[in-house]
């Protein structure tokens, strides 16, 4: 299951979404299949994780936030929110 912040619908809808795929890239980009205006709120144009998003799986911060690589199961939590900064 891949979770978005509801701060992302402020901007467009991003209702969790069960899909399927061995690593966070591959369910990540399941999603984006089906809502692709998504992607670049996550991804930059490299397609690495912007600085301001993060993503936990099972509440655990993911590893590789270049290639996504992390693995992920099929009862796995994914869960995407934008960062918060300052001071």
């Amino acid at each position: 299951m891949v979770s978005f912040t509801c701060a992302l619908e402020r901007f467009l809808p991003a209702p969790s979404d069960a899909v399927e795929g061995a690593t966070v890239g591959a369910a990540l980009a399941a999603v984006f299949a089906s809502r692709p205006a998504l992607r670049g709120y996550v991804l930059d144009d490299q397609g690495v994780l912007r600085r301001h998003v993060a993503v936990y799986v099972n509440g655990r911060v993911v590893n590789d936030r270049i290639g996504l690589s992390d693995p992920v199961g099929p009862g796995d939590e994914i869960y995407v929110f934008q960062a918060l900064s300052g001071g």
